[in-house]
């Protein structure tokens, strides 16, 4: 079964991979991102989330910020050794890490996102209805797992269960064209080893129709 939300923030960041120290965003969500804010609402084991179509209600807005980020993590080794003799030094010191970066975000964003329910295992083989209607129930009054973002977990996303296109606004059609390779999703087939996959980004007046999207590794 299909569901539509639709999803807006003031800010929003979905970086692109090539993007080694700065954070510059794509044009617009990517599917892996869509898909996170359905798995926020509603996360089973049972089932996977499978993005449609994403459709875009706002104009491509830029704003350049510049702001501390901590530029290192704390030690496996240490931590292990903590583990291990039951102390140790597991501080990061904020001061001796900060490191000040520009990045390149999205503002005012609103998109109209549609998946799909897929069972994997389980109950969800036999009794899809149920999960159908949990998702339902949660998205309707505003529930969730965890807070649903945008790219970046400082950036919060606000949504809403679409459950009729009757007085829904039109995409934006001024977003048109190819906009290159974008990022689809991580492949887990190898859990130990997830690869990232690829498909060509092509936008009709406003809608990213992702049903038979050839992906790349």
């Amino acid at each position: 079964m299909s569901f539509c939300l639709e999803v807006q923030g003031d800010y929003a960041c979905f970086t692109r991979p090539e993007m080694k120290v700065e954070r510059v965003s794509y044009d617009f969500i990517t599917p892996s991102a869509a898909r996170s804010v359905f798995e926020a609402i509603l996360w089973k084991p049972e089932i996977r989330w499978q993005v449609e179509r994403i459709e875009i209600l706002a104009p491509v807005r830029w704003i350049s910020v510049r702001r501390n980020e901590v530029g290192a993590v704390i030690s496996t080794r240490n931590v292990q050794t903590a583990m291990t003799a039951g102390q140790g030094q597991l501080g990061l010191y904020i001061e001796d890490e900060r490191q000040q970066r520009a990045g390149l975000f999205l503002r005012d964003v609103r998109y109209r996102l549609h998946a799909r329910i897929t069972a994997v295992k389980g109950e969800a083989l036999h009794n899809p209805a149920k999960y159908a209607e949990m998702f339902s129930r949660r998205a309707s009054k505003g529930q969730c797992v965890n807070q649903p973002y945008l790219g970046c977990r400082e950036f919060d996303a606000r949504f809403r269960l679409v459950t009729s296109p009757h007085g829904e606004p039109e995409p934006c059609v001024d977003v048109d064209g190819d906009f290159g390779w974008m990022l689809y999703d991580m492949d887990f087939s190898r859990p130990a080893d997830p690869k990232p996959t690829f498909f060509r980004a092509r936008v009709v007046r406003g809608v990213l129709d992702l049903s038979g999207v050839e992906v790349r590794s």
